[in-house]
């Protein structure tokens, strides 16, 4: 049977980050997406021009039409915009057992906010629930207290549910991507794909993983595949807008 992954994040109208990749990524790996959208964002290649936070009845309503219907083998967080919106996702799954992928999205590629502060807190309970919490540098800036590299990895190595530490937005000729806590200490490195920035890595990262746990992948198996595919799709990455580069998915 094909599994079911569900999505909670917002909609990307420029096709290559959100709801959209999610999708996109769900289908390449073979299982069937399903969605809740939080917010619905004007945004391309280039940034965010405008955020629309849908009513938190409406992201409330989407989830338990999802799970009502289908038996969810894992979900992906994304995007949740207020602190509103992340007390009612975390309430909705509260019954849920299955593995829940937070990649905390706080700022966009370009450097526009989608997290309002007051949200931050809401984010670090919702993550007591998940499988594994894949945070980018400035969003482990933000969730670790501390800009300082060293102090960030003993934040997670302290944390009791799983860190991927994602290093594309790190400096360096290598990118170095670290699953640590909650028993992990690896690491994978490999060389940096010139030509950046590229628009979605972590949207696509973060539910590539959640397939492979909906099929049943340990973690660190799960993440692994994850990584070599999102670099293939970046190494493949296109020029189609005016601003960052977008991956095909595929």
């Amino acid at each position: 049977m094909t599994p079911v992954v569900l999505t909670i994040a917002g909609s990307d109208s420029g096709g290559g980050a959100g709801i959209q990749a999610d999708l996109k990524t769900m289908a390449a790996f073979d299982v069937f997406g399903t969605s809740a959208i939080t917010a619905i964002t004007a945004q391309d290649t280039c940034g965010v021009h405008r955020v629309d936070v849908l009513p938190t009845d409406a992201v409330r309503a989407q989830i338990r039409a999802v799970l009502q219907d289908f038996s969810v083998a894992a979900i992906k967080i994304g995007m949740l915009a207020t602190a509103d919106i992340a007390v009612a996702v975390t309430e909705e799954l509260a019954g849920y057992s299955g593995p829940i992928v937070l990649d905390p999205v706080m700022v966009a590629t370009s450097g526009d906010r989608l997290l309002t502060p007051d949200a931050e807190s809401a984010i670090r309970t919702l993550m007591s629930q998940c499988a594994v919490v894949t945070p980018n540098v400035p969003e482990a800036v933000v969730l670790a207290g501390t800009a300082d590299d060293s102090t960030i990895a003993q934040w997670a190595r302290a944390s009791a549910v799983p860190v991927l530490l994602t290093g594309g937005d790190a400096d360096g000729d290598d990118v170095v991507d670290r699953l640590l806590g909650g028993g992990h200490n690896r690491e994978w490195r490999g060389p940096r794909t010139p030509g950046g920035p590229f628009h979605g890595t972590g949207c696509t990262l973060s539910s590539a993983i959640a397939c492979g746990l909906a099929k049943n992948q340990l973690l660190a198996d799960a993440t692994h595949n994850a990584i070599e595919w999102v670099r293939k799709q970046i190494t493949a990455a296109e020029t189609l807008g005016q601003g960052s580069r977008v991956l095909r998915h595929r």
